[in-house]
């Protein structure tokens, strides 16, 4: 077996444009980053459609869990200053959690997982593919497996991975406001880190941190409405769902799709959980697949033979983008089924159709839930208090964090007046 050359220097030095030079902390995590299925986060973006709005936000997977990995090496570090016990096997556990929590992530996430496999999260994916890299590196990820799963018994390291103060929240924040030039996703996260602290095995944030906190929840709900779940974002994503859709539907009627052998293998057959947990294929195939095999497949099918299919890719390609109506209230039956009959009649489109053209759904913008998981407020005496009662402003911050929008996608042709 002929050994891998390995540079003199692995304790890379990285310069990122939110945080300044990042230096890789160890061999191990040195070689994951290196690892093909880490490589590929590079060709997976962050904010799927947003780039469509915010033509900066071009950054990727990759950048984000470099940028979380960072986080969490300065929240280890400052824990370790006020005395909380984290041992180096333990550091570099929460470090392999956090650097690889987004590793099974899918080219445009979301879309896809809903689309051309069964409900298969990316969490779950992320899971099997760590518990593979696990078995190729001697199980030196073990530690990390069990921080990432909630395995492990000290509950603040998985916290720090996945929770309502985590580090791929306080990450994604503060980087797609920079990419996208949307200021009000700025946090102080270098502020809450230092405010960070254990109690009783869990994660308190010290009372002098509860305005950085509560500046956190806000931007997060801000980022949500004006990124994530921007009306011509979530049209654009509804678009390439319903070409995902309809490409699984043709491909099982027997058209033969222009795929890379990576999606035509999604395509072409109907993947669930299971599969991916009991057929190393499933997952050989899904490695190789991100943002270029999906819309380089939308690009050739501009020209396939079926109409909708066809119509669908030449708007995504183009920007023609369906019109996103957003409402607090229920739209009024009739008034939609009106709407649905003159999309029917501009789009040609049958029954079993329309629904490629006329959809309503729900948006949830779930900025921060109040319970047992949630944020705790530590002060100098006595127990942690959950962050809806410690702070004075509960009304903005935790009682209507949990915000719905009813959303109507359409063509743009269409005469929406009086909705």
């Amino acid at each position: 077996m002929t050994l891998r050359h390995r540079p003199y220097n692995t304790r890379k030095i990285l310069n990122d444009p939110v945080y300044g030079f990042i230096t890789v902390p160890s061999e191990l995590i040195f070689d994951l980053i290196e690892h093909p299925d880490f490589q590929r986060l590079r060709r997976i973006k962050q904010t799927g459609m947003s780039h469509l709005v915010y033509p900066g936000a071009l950054h990727t997977r990759f950048h984000h869990a470099l940028g979380a990995m960072y986080l969490m090496e300065t929240a280890i570090l400052s824990l370790r200053d006020k005395g909380v016990e984290i041992s180096n096997e333990e550091a570099e556990g929460a470090r392999i959690a956090i650097l690889l929590h987004d590793i099974g992530h899918g080219p445009f996430s979301h879309s896809l997982e809903y689309t051309i496999v069964k409900n298969v999260s990316h969490e779950f994916i992320s899971g099997l593919l760590m518990e593979r890299l696990n078995a190729s590196f001697g199980g030196k990820l073990s530690t990390g497996i069990d921080i990432f799963k909630d395995r492990h018994p000290k509950k603040f390291l998985h916290q720090l991975v996945s929770g309502q103060l985590d580090m791929d929240r306080l990450d994604y924040l503060s980087r797609d406001s920079f990419y996208t030039g949307v200021s009000e996703g700025v946090v102080s996260n270098q502020r809450i880190i230092k405010m960070l602290n254990v109690h009783d095995g869990k994660l308190v944030v010290e009372q002098k941190g509860i305005y950085s906190v509560e500046k956190f929840i806000m931007a997060r709900r801000l980022m949500y409405w004006q990124v994530y779940l921007h009306k011509t974002t979530v049209a654009a994503e509804r678009l390439l769902i319903n070409i995902l859709r309809r490409a699984k539907a043709r491909a099982r009627a027997g058209d033969d799709l222009f795929a890379s052998p990576a999606l035509r293998f999604f395509l072409y057959r109907d993947i669930g959980a299971e599969d991916f947990r009991t057929d190393p294929e499933v997952l050989d195939a899904f490695v190789e697949l991100d943002d270029f095999d999906i819309m380089g497949a939308v690009k050739v099918w501009q020209k396939a033979d079926d109409r909708i299919l066809r119509t669908l890719c030449e708007n995504l390609v183009n920007r023609r983008l369906p019109r996103a109506v957003l409402s607090r209230k229920p739209f009024d039956p009739e008034r939609i089924k009106k709407l649905r009959e003159a999309t029917a009649r501009l789009t040609g489109a049958g029954p079993e159709e329309i629904e490629y053209f006329f959809q309503t759904d729900l948006l949830r913008n779930h900025a921060y839930a109040p319970g047992t998981d949630g944020i705790r407020i530590k002060g100098k005496t006595g127990s942690p208090v959950e962050f809806a009662e410690a702070t004075d402003n509960p009304d903005a911050l935790s009682g209507n964090a949990f915000t719905e929008k009813h959303v109507l996608y359409l063509p743009k042709e269409i005469d929406v007046s009086g909705l």
